[in-house]
């Protein structure tokens, strides 16, 4: 009989939406749980536990701070706004809490550095909150987009975010407010598109990027809908769009110089409830020419990041292991990316040179 894994204490920080699926996450994944849940009411946090499945012994706290004096709470997941990121992950860090990141992880690359600083010189894990990177699926498109005899060298990717939010949500959501999460689409959702692209290219940051004309932005300057180009100087092209004002899509297409892959539902599957998720490889001289691969999932993604979240800070914990650095170094290759389309929107949609 194997022995049972260590359950890392959770505590989570806000009460967001995407706050509740992370609870169910915690309370899945086999070495996590739901220790605590701190807002700036107690009666919402209150609320907020006994609506997501906390158990009876959880702490509930009326401040985030209070969550963070907690000697008990292993991490942290932070779904709060954007603008608010950079002073609660530096505070729970201080306090040797390992972060779980909603993303965007930062508003610009510089906070993200302070965000990534304080981690690093308290000894704790970072990791951003971007799901599909820990579906099964994921790993066995990596294995395609690895084999050079089946795909070759990828030369073109397009990804596409995109839902219609509707008037309340273009008027009142978080994600449309200046004050919290001034990124927009390009943060939220953009988000997820420049970081399939760099997976799709091993982590290999583009040399230029050049945003599309003609952004959609409100009346305080947050992008609903915008796009951009990518380009390497082996000649690779990726293209991306996000918006929240079209029509629900999760697109990625990676053409490769043998094979191409196509996939309905990167971000999230179009249905959580099934076991099996799939794409779709199409091989100009296989046979068949397209076939569909699908891919067994005994966990939702969201489960499976919390679940190697809390292996990384176990060992940590009980082992002694240094924190895996890798997950900071894709957060900062994201940003960088965001970031310079953002500068080529700001620059009337020059080429602007990314800089690791």
């Amino acid at each position: 009989m194997e022995p049972a894994e260590t359950q890392v204490r959770f505590g989570i920080l806000g009460c967001a939406e995407i706050a509740k699926k992370l609870s169910r996450a915690i309370t899945l994944a086999p070495n996590a749980a739901l220790y605590a849940v701190a807002s700036r009411s107690l009666e919402k946090a209150k609320a907020f536990a006994s609506a997501n499945g906390f158990p009876p012994s959880a702490k509930v706290y009326g401040s985030y701070e209070a969550l963070l004096d907690d000697p008990d709470v292993d991490a942290v997941y932070v779904p709060l706004p954007t603008s608010l990121h950079r002073q609660w992950v530096v505070k729970a860090a201080g306090k040797k809490k390992h972060v779980l990141l909603e993303k965007p992880v930062a508003l610009n690359a510089a906070e993200l550095d302070e965000i990534l600083g304080a981690c690093e010189s308290n000894g704790v894990q970072f990791m951003d909150a971007t799901m599909w990177m820990h579906h099964p699926r994921t790993a066995v498109m990596k294995e395609l987009l690895n084999d050079s005899e089946r795909f070759g060298q990828p030369k073109m990717i397009h990804s596409t975010f995109s839902f219609a939010g509707g008037p309340d949500f273009l008027t009142n959501n978080i994600r449309t407010d200046p004050n919290l999460d001034s990124l927009g689409a390009l943060g939220d959702i953009g988000w997820y598109c420049i970081r399939a692209i760099l997976w799709a290219t091993a982590y290999d940051l583009p040399q230029t990027a050049v945003a599309s004309r003609h952004p959609v932005l409100n009346d305080y300057g947050v992008i609903l809908s915008c796009g951009g180009s990518l380009y390497w100087p082996d000649g690779k092209v990726a293209t991306f769009y996000c918006s929240f004002l079209t029509s629900l899509t999760m697109d990625l297409t990676i053409l490769g110089t043998k094979s191409s892959l196509r996939i309905h539902d990167f971000a999230i599957p179009l249905d959580e409830n099934e076991k099996t998720a799939s794409f779709y490889v199409t091989s100009q001289f296989g046979n068949p020419l397209v076939r569909e691969e699908a891919v067994a999932c005994e966990l939702p993604q969201e489960a499976g990041m919390v679940r190697e979240f809390a292996r990384l800070v176990a060992g940590i914990k009980g082992n002694g292991n240094k924190p895996e650095e890798e997950w900071g170094v894709l957060s900062r290759k994201t940003q960088v990316v965001l970031d310079a389309v953002k500068a080529s929107i700001d620059r009337d949609f020059e080429a602007v040179e990314i800089v690791m």
